[in-house]
């Protein structure tokens, strides 16, 4: 009795562990398929999922586009670097008006930013001190004309016999005294730029007037106020021509030289001049550890303001390419360089890594190989196809 029971206990049990097995097997028979559907097949690359993008396109719809085929090559391009620079003044070309001479602020007719001319009077201001110049000018031209009046008669009496020699001699002295000081007096007044005729029958009235031609871009004076012999009034300058003043490393420092001709590109707009190098450091700036160089640009239309940051492009030679493209072929596509490459039935997108660029032709490092044929006008179609095909499929 006991054996028969024992024999159904076992038999039992064996059942149980059966049917746990093939449970369990049940329960792990979805993750092994998911895994499947997940891992490439056997023989499949691992970049199937990330192969070329291909824009389609027969002849016919090439040509309708616009679309321009090329062949990349070998070619000799122009090699430059591109350094950070910005618009500054012209310092030989800009100045500040100073009265020279303290006093008071009688009348302002220039504002900041009015387009002045040569001689124009900007300010007027009264000063004691120009009073005290003027007296004395005009004290040694009543000298000088008694001096010449008792010189020509002591000549007069000499050559009569009437009077001695001496007499004479002595007039002439006094003549050549009196002319001295008239002279001294003259050119006291035309260094405060203050001639014997300014400012008409007021002795103290100084006329503050513009050097040349220019913008006034700076004003501190105001009607009433004093102001010291050596104060900055005004400032101007002309910005028919202004400099762009760059940063130049110890490296390049070679290839930057007087009297080069560079292209001036602005930062916050499309604007491009050429000027001519002609200033450059012969120390380092011991925060920037770099030199300074200037460019002279002509600002005919003011369009170069100074402050305005810009890159300033120095050639620095030739060198031979082994793989070139034209630049207006390249686009930006997932934030990298791209070329769209000739193939049958249409283009295949192609990531390139580039090098050097003379603005017309683009040394091409890595992507493309010499003789491949790629779109070199109207890429920008075939970027926007490429994102209308990349919208359908997310659809």
């Amino acid at each position: 009795m006991n054996k028969h029971v024992n024999k159904k206990q076992t038999i039992a049990i064996a059942a149980m562990a059966a049917v746990g097995a093939l449970l369990a097997a049940l329960m792990l028979l979805p993750q092994r398929d998911a895994g499947t559907v997940a891992a490439p097949a056997a023989g499949e690359p691992a970049e199937a999922a990330g192969q070329p993008e291909t824009v389609k396109l027969d002849d016919a719809q090439v040509k309708a586009a616009g679309i321009v085929l090329a062949v990349a090559a070998p070619a000799r391009i122009g090699t430059a670097i591109t350094l950070p620079g910005e618009i500054r003044f012209n310092e030989d070309r800009t100045a500040h008006v100073v009265p020279k001479l303290a006093g008071v602020v009688l009348s302002v007719s220039a504002e900041l930013g009015q387009n002045v001319k040569q001689g124009q009077v900007l300010a007027v201001v009264a000063s004691s001190g120009l009073s005290d110049q003027r007296s004395e000018l005009l004290s040694a031209q009543r000298r000088l004309a008694l001096a010449g009046t008792t010189y020509e008669r002591e000549r007069r009496l000499w050559q009569d016999k009437i009077s001695a020699e001496q007499d004479y001699l002595q007039a002439r002295q006094a003549l050549n005294e009196a002319e001295i000081a008239v002279q001294n007096a003259r050119q006291k007044l035309d260094a405060y730029g203050a001639g014997a005729g300014a400012g008409g029958t007021q002795l103290n009235r100084l006329e503050l007037r513009a050097p040349f031609d220019g913008v006034v871009m700076e004003k501190h004076l105001a009607l009433g106020e004093a102001v010291k012999e050596d104060a900055n009034v005004f400032t101007i300058s002309d910005l028919s021509s202004v400099w762009a003043e760059l940063a130049v490393p110890p490296r390049d420092l070679n290839r930057v030289r007087v009297g080069e001709t560079v292209v001036v590109r602005a930062a916050a707009f499309d604007a491009q001049a050429s000027g001519k190098i002609t200033y450059v450091g012969s120390l380092l700036g011991e925060q920037t550890r770099t030199a300074k160089a200037r460019v002279a640009l002509a600002n005919p239309d003011r369009a170069w303001r100074p402050g305005l940051f810009v890159n300033v492009e120095v050639q620095a030679g030739q060198a031979d390419v082994a793989v070139t493209v034209a630049a207006d072929a390249l686009q930006t596509v997932e934030d990298k360089p791209t070329l769209f490459v000739k193939t049958k039935g249409g283009f295949l997108v192609r990531h390139i890594v580039t090098g050097r660029s003379d603005g017309r032709l683009v040394e091409v490092l890595q992507g493309l190989k010499a003789g491949e044929q790629y779109a070199a006008a109207g890429s920008f179609v075939l970027k926007a196809e490429l994102g209308k095909e990349g919208a359908e499929h997310e659809h």
